[in-house]
């Protein structure tokens, strides 16, 4: 594994899994492994969760981490190739990210998309000119269209809450929101559910139908009190539309998940990846209810970044 961006096949992913169990069962065993080695997290925007638990990941491997905030704490990039530099972006990526390369055995980057330039999200612009100017290992912290270290703490979670003999049902759910959020998440755990071999469902309004690349696979459902019948686990989060790209469409149904859609299932167990905006995307009851393993995927955020940095150690 030279770096770590997305689902690459069922192998890793399992390999992945098992090591960030055995990291949470022993947090330190390792802790001389990254002794003399430096991980640079770059921030193109904020973070709670993933700068905290990669940076405790990085330490219980002794590894020395050092976390930026780009256009904040250091100059403003220009990312694109062949341009003139005569308005206000200071430095160029090739000439950061060499020097950041140079600073630093890894790299963790963390760039949302435009919503605005699709082609040039689709293709994970950004992320992809950090690798190809650092010459080292790089790390997804979220890119314009995935987050691979939530969606392997996901799939750490499903594994820890499911002992089953046969696929877990997981439902993927869209909720609402007030503005236009990336598809990253929603993305990455429709491609790692379904490359774990999970049965997976997508419900949403029409019109919010994601990138079928990620999607190929599931099962698509309009009438959300239908896809959470028989689920083991469902996830909830909210997304942009695809097409129009970025833009948000006008919902009629409660897309809100209540404990009242739960009536004909007891058993199901609720995720999200936090930030929540309580009661607009998912509801109190739920998230301080029984159901939600939220707490634990954000636990899990810690694990599945050790077990990462541990392999390409």
């Amino acid at each position: 594994m030279k770096n770590f961006t997305q689902f690459d096949t069922r192998t890793l992913a399992d390999s992945l899994i098992d090591k960030a169990l055995a990291c949470k069962a022993s947090p330190l065993e390792h802790q001389e492994k990254g002794k003399g080695k430096r991980l640079g997290l770059i921030f193109l925007n904020p973070s709670l969760r993933t700068r905290v638990s990669t940076q405790l990941a990085a330490s219980n491997l002794g590894v020395e981490s050092f976390a930026l905030n780009m256009d904040k704490e250091t100059w403003a990039l220009e990312m694109q190739d062949g341009v003139l530099m005569n308005k206000n972006k200071v430095e160029h990526i090739k000439d950061a990210a060499a020097v950041l390369g140079g600073y630093f055995d890894f790299l963790a980057i963390r760039a949302f998309p435009s919503l605005t330039n699709k082609e040039e999200d689709t293709e994970d612009f950004i992320i992809n000119q950090f690798i190809r100017y650092s010459g080292i290992p790089v790390i997804s912290l979220e890119s314009a269209i995935r987050h691979p270290l939530q969606s392997l703490a996901d799939m750490v979670t499903i594994r820890e809450n499911f002992q089953e003999k046969r696929k877990p049902k997981v439902v993927l759910t869209w909720a609402p929101h007030i503005k236009s959020i990336p598809h990253a998440v929603a993305n990455s755990f429709s491609e790692w559910a379904l490359g774990c071999g999970h049965d997976l469902t997508i419900t949403h309004p029409v019109g919010y139908e994601l990138d079928e690349q990620f999607t190929q696979g599931a099962t698509i459902e309009y009438d959300q009190n239908k896809a959470l019948e028989d689920a083991d686990f469902v996830y909830v989060k909210n997304w942009s539309a695809f097409n129009p790209y970025g833009k948000i469409l006008k919902v009629d149904e409660n897309w809100l998940l209540k404990e009242s859609k739960f009536k004909k299932n007891s058993k199901a167990r609720v995720m999200h990846c936090l930030p929540v905006r309580r009661n607009l995307e998912l509801s109190d009851e739920i998230l301080d209810g029984s159901r939600s393993l939220v707490q634990n995927q954000a636990k899990n955020r810690i694990f599945a970044a050790q077990a990462v940095i541990d392999s390409l150690l």
